[in-house]
C-alpha cells in the first residue's frame, strides 16, 4: 500500500529488484489516489502490478485488495517507506517453514540509521499501552529487539503471514483506516490457535511516517478513531473514558 511517498515507493522498489528473493514472488503496489506521481514510478518497473484504488481507502482496506489480487501461498504486507536488504524475503519465508505453528513472522525494523523500533508488543489494551510507549521511549529497546519473541503482535510495515491464515479470519479488518489493523489481525489470527514470531537476525529498514508526514492532523484524527474502534471490538468497557481522554486531549 502506498499514499503520497513517491521516492520512497521508488527505493522500495529498487531493493526488491536490486537483490530479487529466490523464492517465485509478484510484486504488487496499491496506490491510494496518490497526487505526488506515485503510480509514474511503479510503471516504471513492468514486473510490477500496479492497483490503483480510486479514492485513498486506508491502509487495511488497500492491503486487502492487494491480498485478492495475488496468487502466493505467503503474503508479505510491505510499507512503500520500508528498505528490503538482500535476502531478507527469503529468510522470512525459512522462519515460516521452520516453524509449522507460526502463521505470522516479522523481522526487526530500524531506521535510516540503523537505530531498532519497538515493532512488536502485547495486546493493546490501557496498561499495555501506556508500557509500550514506556518501553520505546526507553533505553532498552535495542536489547528487546535482539532476542526472538513470540509476541501479540508484530508491525505491518512488514509482515509475511500464510494466505491461509490471513484468509481464515477474514483479511484486515476495513474498520481501521489507518493504525491498530495489524494489532487486530494478529489478535484474530492468535484466536485461532495460531502463533506470532519476531525474527530479530533479519532486518529491514523502515523510515516511518512519511506518509503521515503528509498530513499530520489528518493522520491524528484516523489514530484517534482507529484507536476507539479497537477499544469499541476488543476493550468496549473502556470506550467511554477513552473517548472522554480524546475529547480532552485532542
Amino acid at each position: 500500500m502506498s499514499f503520497n511517498a513517491g521516492a520512497d515507493l521508488g527505493r522500495c522498489l529498487e531493493s526488491l529488484h536490486a537483490a530479487p528473493p529466490a523464492a517465485p514472488h509478484e510484486i504488487l503496489v496499491v496506490d491510494n489516489a496518490s497526487t505526488d506521481g506515485s503510480v509514474d514510478v511503479v510503471r516504471r518497473w513492468a514486473d510490477v502490478t500496479l492497483i490503483e484504488a480510486g479514492a485513498n481507502v486506508g491502509f487495511a482496506r488497500a492491503n486487502n485488495i492487494g491480498i485478492r489480487a495475488s496468487g502466493g501461498t505467503n503474503l508479505l504486507l510491505l510499507n512503500s517507506d520500508t528498505v528490503v536488504p538482500a535476502g531478507a524475503v527469503d529468510r522470512l519465508l525459512a522462519e515460516l517453514d521452520r516453524h509449522p505453528d507460526v502463521a505470522v513472522v516479522g523481522p526487526r525494523l530500524v531506521d535510516g540509521a540503523g537505530h531498532a523500533e519497538l515493532s512488536f508488543g502485547r495486546m493493546i489494551g490501557p496498561l499495555n499501552e501506556l508500557r509500550q510507549k514506556r518501553l520505546a521511549r526507553s533505553g532498552a529497546v535495542e536489547d528487546l529487539t535482539r532476542r526472538e519473541h513470540r509476541p501479540d503482535w508484530v508491525s505491518g510495515a512488514c509482515l509475511l503471514v500464510r494466505r491461509a491464515d490471513a484468509e481464515a479470519v477474514g483479511g484486515l479488518d476495513e474498520r481501521f483506516f489507518m493504525y491498530t489493523e495489524d494489532v487486530d489481525f494478529c489478535a484474530a489470527i492468535r484466536a485461532r490457535g495460531r502463533a506470532i514470531l519476531f525474527a530479530p537476525g533479519i532486518q529491514v529498514v523502515h523510515l516511518r511516517g512519511r506518509s503521515a508526514a503528509s498530513a499530520p492532523a489528518a493522520t491524528r484524527e484516523h489514530y484517534r478513531r482507529s484507536q476507539v474502534a479497537f477499544y469499541e471490538k476488543h476493550h468496549p468497557i473502556w470506550v467511554p473514558l477513552l473517548k472522554l481522554y480524546v475529547r480532552i486531549f485532542s
